[in-house]
């Protein structure tokens, strides 16, 4: 993986979690649409879905140069799309997690090639959390710190475990493209 641990400064953090609280909510789904009890045995989280719109355009460029800058020194992969609009996820205190997963599926998830991961809180701000990527035999956990963005490939293992105290926020980003250039 490839990482910036600081791509946005704690300021700007601040304006995108203003600016998200104006996006409706809903609960996080997972692509078998599993519902109740069974989705929450997955996953356990809210998110808000921000527009590629102009008000959203900045956050959409800087996201795109530093992954631009992580596919060509790690990947090269020919990127061509951003198939999803940016997730804003919150995961809360008392379990909320998301079980290993890759971002890669059937039909429109078969696209998605690069993978983005933006810590929105503070370190202090909750214990548990920790995203984790599978890249061996043991679970590696991802640098974090509010503004810090992770870059991995999509069908990387990965997960979020169980937020024990306070609130986890986040931002996650899918790049589409071709396997290689």
């Amino acid at each position: 993986y490839y990482f910036f641990k600081n791509g946005f400064s704690r300021e700007e953090i601040d304006s995108i979690n203003e600016m998200a609280e104006q996006v409706a909510p809903s609960i996080a789904g997972i692509a078998s649409g599993a519902e109740g009890s069974a989705l929450e045995q997955t996953r356990k989280s809210i998110v808000r879905w921000l527009p590629q719109s102009e008000e959203w355009g900045w956050v959409y460029e800087r996201l795109m140069e530093m992954i631009t800058e992580a596919n060509d020194a790690l990947w090269g992969f020919d990127l061509y799309s951003i198939p999803d609009s940016i997730q804003h996820t919150i995961y809360p205190a008392n379990g909320g997690h998301y079980n290993w997963h890759m971002d890669i599926g059937p039909n429109e998830l078969s696209v998605r090639k690069v993978s983005l991961t933006i810590q929105m809180s503070e370190d202090d701000e909750y214990t548990g959390g920790e995203l984790q990527l599978l890249k061996g035999a043991n679970p590696e956990n991802a640098p974090r710190g509010k503004g810090c963005v992770v870059i991995f490939p999509s069908y990387l293992l990965h997960r979020v475990t169980p937020v024990e105290t306070g609130t986890r926020k986040s931002m996650v980003l899918w790049v589409g493209g071709e396997h290689y250039r």
